[in-house]
């Protein structure tokens, strides 16, 4: 455990009060001090919740160590079982508490509660919260199962329906959860979609789900896993133990959801071919419908949770045209499936909780557009870099009032808006040209939709120079580490990428094997003649001009260097 100023996820006794929080008729008891009492600002706060989290603490102090803090543990869950009456009782601690080992859930299993009590085992020194989520649900699900008398167990179906049958198939939505990056949206695009493709939703849980809700997963013909962050564990246990096979595409993006709907055919036999040729979503004709000036090749970096950024990379790649040049996510959980993603990229993924690691890396590959958390809005706001967040960990604007999925083919519809309107663009573009000598509107001056203070230099005339044809460089760790040496931590990173107006950085020749460091700077004449040439190109123009003018060792590029790499490059 590290100290930091950030942090992607919460320990995992978090991750626990997400499915507390997600579910009706669950209450969940944390051994913890003061200072850890913090639910209700997660909830209330930042997700806008109506109610308070269902949590209770024990809220021990110092003086308490010295006593009897398993007794104080014990009074409190009977209090919360009596005051709350819930039809499930989830017991666990928090990292601190952790260190007394009381074991809390040894004690609750021992009161003869009358309802199941799930007890929580969560190490709080090596996972972290979207882990301790997937370990909440699983056993949750297992308990309230378990406790089901046997008389009354829903059986399992072992058939799917065949053509003759009149019924529908019955499907369990899996992993919406609170807090979690738009999933009360997705969930209700999704049950729209099923019910469109005459699939019926048996229930979706954690969110909003009850108990009773739990005790009917086995009557459902198949899982579909949303979010595998939170749900695979669980679905994995109900293929061996229900026999349901599981969903494992994730809708989100057009092609995904094509895909998601296509392997619900294959399974069920369904026919959804009207809704796949119905063009239900605007991205596609948008993408191609954009001036492709302001999209294609635009070089993107994105970071986030194994879901997001995994389905991003697609997005971004395959229906937008954009050049992922960087991918990366927090969640460990999750890196055999974003590697594996990477590898069909040809990037090297970086695999990271460490913030500072990530903003080194951002400025390092210094892209157009970055797609991440609210930690990495505010990175690419401090290098003037457009972003939109497409993953938790997110802000209180980040939960809106709007109807604002990710899934199916109205949240492409969202994600096209989303990541479009960041950039600049069309009139704005123009305008800025056309303005460029004046004080307020000119090269120099930030979008105004980014709301920087000061002057930010346009990332698509200031990145490091790249050799046409010349792969993505990896979004590494080894990159993340040559851009912090250059700089101080995170200020230092922004104070560099600001200084590199007119400057390249770290570049290499279309032919080395290993980076060489040569300056180079434009006289007064050259940036004056770059900045005739129109605003598409003139990143291409500059990136070209400084590769060439290292290639033969130039240090200063001048109106002679900036014809001449036209004319090399133009051969």
């Amino acid at each position: 455990m590290e100290l930091a100023l950030w942090t992607y996820e919460g320990p995992p006794h978090v991750g626990a009060m997400r499915i507390a929080t997600s579910m009706r008729d669950v209450h969940y008891v944390i051994h913890a001090p003061q200072g850890d009492t913090y639910a209700d600002l997660l909830f209330t706060m930042i997700e806008r919740h109506k109610r308070r989290p269902p949590v209770t603490y024990t809220t021990f102090q110092a003086r308490d160590l010295g006593g009897d803090t398993a007794d104080l543990l014990k009074r409190t869950i009977a209090e919360a079982y009596e005051r709350y009456k819930p039809n499930a009782l989830m017991v666990g601690e928090s990292c601190t508490a952790e260190l007394i080992q009381d074991q809390p859930g040894s004690l609750a299993r021992g009161m003869n509660i009358p309802v199941p009590v799930v007890p929580l085992e969560l190490p709080s020194y090596s996972k972290k919260e979207n882990w301790g989520a997937s370990e909440s649900l699983y056993y949750l699900v297992r308990h309230v199962l378990a406790a089901v008398p046997e008389g009354d167990r829903v059986e399992p179906r072992n058939q799917a329906p065949d053509e003759t049958s009149s019924r529908r198939p019955l499907a369990n939505v899996l992993g919406p959860t609170s807090l979690g990056f738009r999933c009360r949206d997705d969930a209700v695009e999704i049950c729209k979609l099923l019910e469109d493709l005459g699939v019926e939703v048996n229930l979706v849980a954690p969110l909003d789900a009850t108990t009773a809700d739990l005790k009917r997963i086995p009557a459902a013909d198949f899982n579909i896993c949303l979010y595998p962050e939170i749900a695979r564990t669980l679905c994995k246990w109900l293929e061996k133990t229900c026999g349901q096979p599981t969903i494992n595409t994730v809708p989100i993006g057009v092609g995904a959801t094509l895909a998601f709907i296509a392997e619900i055919e294959a399974l069920t036999g369904i026919d959804g071919s009207v809704m796949k040729n119905a063009g239900l979503s605007r991205l596609p004709w948008y993408s191609r419908s954009v001036d492709s000036t302001y999209l294609t090749g635009k070089r993107v970096c994105i970071f986030g949770d194994g879901t997001h950024v995994i389905a991003a990379a697609r997005i971004a790649r395959d229906e937008l045209g954009f050049e992922v040049v960087g991918l990366g996510t927090f969640s460990r959980e999750m890196a055999r499936d974003l590697k594996a993603v990477a590898a069909e990229f040809g990037i090297e993924p970086l695999i990271t909780d460490d913030y500072l690691d990530i903003e080194a890396a951002i400025a390092e590959l210094q892209p157009e557009l970055v797609l991440g958390t609210q930690m990495e809005r505010h990175m690419a706001k401090r290098l003037g870099i457009p972003c939109a967040v497409i993953s938790s960990p997110v802000h209180v604007q980040d939960f809106p009032a709007r109807y604002s999925p990710q899934m199916g083919f109205e949240g492409a519809n969202v994600i096209f808006d989303t990541w479009v309107h960041p950039l600049t663009m069309g009139l704005e573009e123009h305008l800025l040209h056309m303005f460029r000598d004046d004080f307020e509107f000119n090269d120099s001056a930030a979008p105004s939709h980014l709301h920087g203070e000061g002057v930010a230099p346009p990332v698509s005339d200031t990145h490091a120079s790249i050799p046409a044809g010349e792969n993505a460089i990896a979004f590494t760790a080894e990159a993340a580490a040559n851009s912090a040496s250059a700089g101080a931590a995170s200020a230092g990173a922004a104070t560099a990428r600001a200084a590199t107006v007119g400057a390249a950085t770290v570049g290499a020749g279309p032919d080395a094997h290993d980076p060489v460091e040569v300056l180079t700077r434009w006289n007064g004449d050259a940036e004056a003649e770059l900045k005739k040439i129109p605003f598409f190109v003139r990143g291409k123009a500059r990136r070209n001009t400084e590769a060439y003018a290292r290639e033969l060792g130039q240090s200063e590029i001048t109106i002679d260097t900036l014809y001449e790499a036209k004319a090399h490059y133009g051969r």
